[in-house]
């Protein structure tokens, strides 16, 4: 009986070992992927204008303190820039977010 459960645990061993080469990158089905980042990256300056489109943004609008958690609300603003790219407008939404997380600073 113990002969038995040495064998199967030499077999395991031997699988689990033979799975693990294949996964590797040096075994034969994987010597083709490269796993490393030496090779180059491609990238082309592009020159980029700005535009009369509106761009939105979120802009804190409060922070209190509550039972040791920090409560923060953001609004979102639509601003419009001029070519130059100087903001010209803006205007906030309805749209709001408010962010609730513990102060660990009191502990």
């Amino acid at each position: 009986m113990k002969n038995k459960t040495y064998l199967y645990a030499f077999f395991l061993i031997i699988t689990l070992g033979f799975v693990a080469y294949l996964d590797s990158p040096i075994s034969i089905i994987n010597r083709s992927i490269s796993y490393s980042a030496e090779q180059p990256i491609l990238s082309e300056p592009v020159s980029v204008q700005p535009s009369d489109k509106t761009e939105i943004i979120k802009k804190l609008e409060s922070a209190e303190k509550d039972n040791g958690y920090i409560i923060e609300t953001y609004r979102e603003y639509e601003i419009k820039r001029d070519k130059n790219g100087k903001i010209t407008e803006e205007i906030p939404t309805s749209i709001t977010e408010t962010l609730k997380y513990y102060d660990y600073k009191l502990n």
